[in-house]
């Protein structure tokens, strides 16, 4: 393993030390990982032991992180590494996430960046596992990808689960943001996910200030899946900005969660609840649907149909039509 010492966290008079990274704040004792198995206490000093480990590197459609506003069409280098500061019963990718003692492989940004260039592609999502447990990696491998090009795109795909501080260090680097906000519902957060609900909340509020960002609710039958529930979720989306988009995903049985399937009617009954808030809402986990993207007006920005998209009424950002400016670029 590559062991780098850790940006954040402080070491107590008996050689314990407090990760500062989320809001976890783990006393980790000597020789002891934190909850997110990916911060080690070696002699009083906290490292990040996976720093440059990849478990998985691939090449997909923007559209499958999900992001539907940043540069539709394109496509994205995704790298993870594992671990992850939740343990969601119901994780779709726990066999990198809920696991440390899985092969990984070294990479550094000269990799990345001869990827990028042999596939002609200017951006690079971490993602699959939690990257802002893979902070360090995250960070340096932004900042040094920026200096080779400041056309790169750096995008994360996360739980949105960090202190402040780390995040302000990072999001400069940061061009778009996928964050999880699996509900609205602090319990839910506790009992399902090991996490909270308030430090999400203001994850969003500060990284929609300063970057592009975009949301995503996994729908759960009967844990999640309530109309006074999305009503919430989207009222607290109007309150910072109506026209960040929200993706309603349906939930398939994984993990450690057997619930049946979320019915396709459930995740459109919840589609027509969010709209009445927010402006650009989109089902997710339902296929061979017409997902495109219309404006206030009545003029379709975008055709998309799975991972496909086109725009076709978008120009210079406004809408072809009635010249709104739309959220997102194009």
């Amino acid at each position: 393993m590559n062991k780098v010492k850790a940006r954040y966290f402080k070491t107590l008079e008996n050689g314990d030390v407090r990760c500062l990274l989320c809001p976890h704040a783990c006393l980790i004792k000597s020789n002891d990982f934190g909850l997110c198995k990916t911060r080690e206490n070696i002699d009083g000093t906290l490292y990040a032991p996976f720093y440059g480990k990849a478990s998985s590197i691939a090449i997909d459609p923007i559209e499958k992180k999900p992001l539907y506003h940043f540069y539709p069409g394109s496509s994205i280098l995704s790298v993870g590494t594992v671990g992850c500061s939740f343990h969601c019963l119901f994780c779709q990718n726990y066999s990198i996430s809920q696991y440390t003692d899985i092969h990984t492989e070294d990479i550094n940004v000269k990799d990345l960046d001869l990827i990028l260039k042999q596939k002609h592609i200017n951006m690079i999502a971490f993602t699959y596992s939690e990257p802002l447990i893979w902070f360090e990696t995250v960070l340096d491998f932004s900042k040094e990808l920026k200096k080779i090009n400041p056309d790169y795109k750096i995008v994360l795909v996360t739980n949105g689960y960090i202190n402040i501080d780390p995040l302000n260090e990072l999001l400069p680097y940061v061009d778009a943001m996928n964050i999880d906000l699996k509900s609205f519902n602090n319990s839910f957060y506790q009992k399902y996910c090991q996490g909270t609900l308030e430090p999400v909340l203001n994850v969003i509020r500060i990284a929609s200030k300063n970057t592009h960002v975009e949301l995503t609710t996994l729908v759960i039958p009967g844990l999640n899946d309530t109309e006074d529930e999305m009503e919430a979720i989207t009222k607290f989306i109007a309150s910072i900005n109506p026209d960040i988009p929200l993706h309603i995903s349906r939930y398939y049985p994984c993990y450690k969660m057997s619930t049946a399937a979320t019915s396709e009617k459930t995740i459109f009954d919840l589609t027509k609840v969010a709209k009445k808030n927010i402006h650009y809402v989109y089902p997710g986990n339902v296929f061979n649907l017409d997902d495109s993207t219309t404006c206030e007006c009545g003029n379709r920005l975008i055709i998309r149909k799975g991972f496909s998209s086109k725009i076709v009424g978008i120009k210079e950002n406004k809408c072809t039509e009635c010249g709104k400016n739309i959220y997102g670029f194009f």
